[in-house]
C-alpha cells in the first residue's frame, strides 16, 4: 500500500503543471520524492558569491555584491547566487530590489542564496532563533527573486540521540518548507556534514519532510566516501540546485580534482534542469580563478 500511495503522488505530479497544481499554490504538504515530468537534462551556469568570500569580509578589497554581480556577467554565465552572508544584517526592501534589478540589466538570474542554519537545537531561544533566521531569509529571497535557498540540517548536539536530533531537524525543516511554499521558494538541503554527511542520512531526512518545497541541494564536494560519485548519483533525482567544487576528497582527506564530466554523466542520467553553481573554495585569487573553472565547466557540459 505504501509503495502505490508513492507512486500515486509520483503520477498525479507528472500530470499537474507543477505550481499550478491544485494545492500546491497553498503550501499543502506532500512527502519530498525524486523530482518527477524531466524528460531531458538542461544545465544553466553560476557563481556563488562564497567563492568571493576573502574579498566581500574585506573593507579594503573594493569588492561588494554589486562588484560579485557584474563579475558574472562578464563570465557570460546564466545565473548569480547571492549568498546571505555578505548582506547587510537587516537588508532592506530597497536593498534587495536594487540587486535584483541589477543583476536583471545584466541579463542574470538571480540563481539563489544560502544561509548557515542549524535546526539541531532543542526547543529554545536558539531554535527559535534558527527558525526566524529562515523564515526572514525566506522572505528575502522572495523579494530577490531567488528561486531557491540552500540550507542546513545542523549538528547533533552535546547529549543528543541520533533520533532525537533527526526529529528536530525534520520538524524544522517541516515548519520553514511550509511557510516557504507560501512564499513561492524552495528550499534544498545541502549534504553537509553530520547527518547529511551521507547520502543515506540525507535522504532520509528529505524523505521524512512532509512539503515538495524542500529538495537536494546536490555539492560535489561534500561527500568523503569511498564512493564519491555513487551518492552523488543517489540524490541527483532530488536535486533542486546543484554546486560544484573543484576538488574531491575521500577518507583520506586528499584533495583530488573534481571529475566535472562524471558529475554531468550523473546530473545527466537523473534528467537535471536547473542551475549548476561553482563554488571556489581553493586558495588563488577567485577572480583570476573562477572564469577559468567556468569554461572547464563549459567543457564538461557540451
Amino acid at each position: 500500500m505504501e509503495n502505490q500511495t508513492r507512486f500515486d503522488r509520483r503520477t498525479w505530479l507528472a500530470a499537474t503543471t507543477g505550481l499550478a497544481a491544485t494545492g500546491f499554490l497553498a503550501g499543502n504538504s506532500v512527502a519530498s520524492e525524486p523530482i518527477s515530468g524531466r524528460s531531458s537534462a538542461k544545465f544553466k551556469l553560476s557563481l556563488a558569491a562564497y567563492s568571493y568570500r576573502k574579498l566581500l569580509k574585506d573593507p579594503n578589497s573594493g569588492v561588494t555584491l554589486d562588484t560579485f554581480i557584474d563579475d558574472c556577467a562578464k563570465m557570460q554565465l546564466d545565473g548569480t547566487e547571492l549568498t546571505s552572508y555578505y548582506f547587510p544584517a537587516e537588508p532592506t526592501p530597497e536593498y534587495l530590489y536594487g540587486l535584483k534589478a541589477r543583476a536583471f540589466k545584466l541579463g542574470l538570474s538571480v540563481s539563489g542564496t544560502a544561509i548557515g542554519n542549524d535546526f539541531g537545537h532543542p526547543p529554545g531561544e536558539k531554535r527559535d532563533e534558527q527558525i526566524a533566521l529562515t523564515k526572514s531569509w525566506i522572505e528575502h529571497a522572495a523579494k530577490l527573486g531567488a528561486p531557491v535557498i540552500r540550507v542546513f540540517a545542523g549538528h547533533q548536539k552535546k547529549g543528543a540521540t541520533a533520533e532525537e536530533t533527526h526529529r528536530l531537524m525534520v520538524a524544522g525543516l517541516n515548519e520553514v518548507s511550509q511557510y516557504a511554499g507560501k512564499h513561492g521558494v524552495f528550499l534544498a538541503l545541502e549534504n553537509h556534514g553530520g547527518p547529511t554527511a551521507t547520502a543515506e542520512g540525507l535522504l532520509k531526512i528529505v524523505n521524512d519532510v512532509d512539503s515538495q518545497w524542500l529538495g537536494v541541494n546536490l555539492d560535489s564536494g561534500n561527500f568523503h566516501s569511498d564512493e564519491i560519485y555513487g551518492e552523488l548519483a543517489q540524490i541527483a533525482p532530488y536535486a533542486l540546485n546543484a554546486q560544484i567544487k573543484v576538488v574531491v576528497s575521500g577518507p583520506d582527506k586528499k584533495k583530488v580534482p573534481t571529475d566535472f564530466k562524471r558529475v554531468f554523466d550523473i546530473l545527466t542520467e537523473a534528467n537535471y534542469r536547473g542551475f549548476v553553481v561553482l563554488e571556489y573554495e581553493e586558495a588563488g585569487d577567485p577572480r583570476e580563478e573562477c572564469p577559468k573553472f567556468i569554461d572547464h565547466l563549459r567543457t564538461a557540459m557540451a
